[in-house]
């Protein structure tokens, strides 16, 4: 059995956002130690690493609490859920791409600068007129 603290630290979450996810109902069957302190089995943490990768996914809270209630229904919603995946993966690939594109423009802008700063190109701005 983990502790709050312990699954914090095994997930990499805060106190308050593992408490948080408790208390929005994130963590279903959590049980209580005899000081009524909130404890976890192996399979909590599981759960709860899956809850932080969905965030990172960008899911809300609204969407994580949907997904968990078709987790809960079984296998019969696995259709639904591969829908909702789907619809996080393509989200993620357009903000990768996005991202590809800034980097490369700042690859690009520090190359320019690069070479200005040695010589090899003259600096040409479009913010500053002639």
């Amino acid at each position: 059995m983990y502790t709050m603290m312990q699954v914090c630290k095994e997930t990499n979450m805060t106190y308050q956002t593992l408490k948080y996810y408790c208390n929005e109902g994130l963590v279903p069957n959590v049980k209580r130690d005899e000081n009524n302190r909130r404890i976890f089995d192996e399979q909590d943490v599981k759960w709860i690493k899956d809850l932080v990768c969905l965030k990172k996914c960008g899911m809300t809270i609204q969407e994580m609490k949907e997904y968990l209630q078709l987790c809960l229904e079984g296998e019969s919603t696995i259709q639904t859920r591969k829908k909702m995946l789907t619809k996080k993966q393509e989200a993620l690939r357009i903000s990768i791409q996005e991202l590809e594109e800034s980097v490369a423009y700042i690859d690009w802008k520090q190359n320019f600068y690069d070479e200005v700063l040695s010589g090899k190109r003259p600096y040409v701005s479009n913010l500053i007129r002639k």
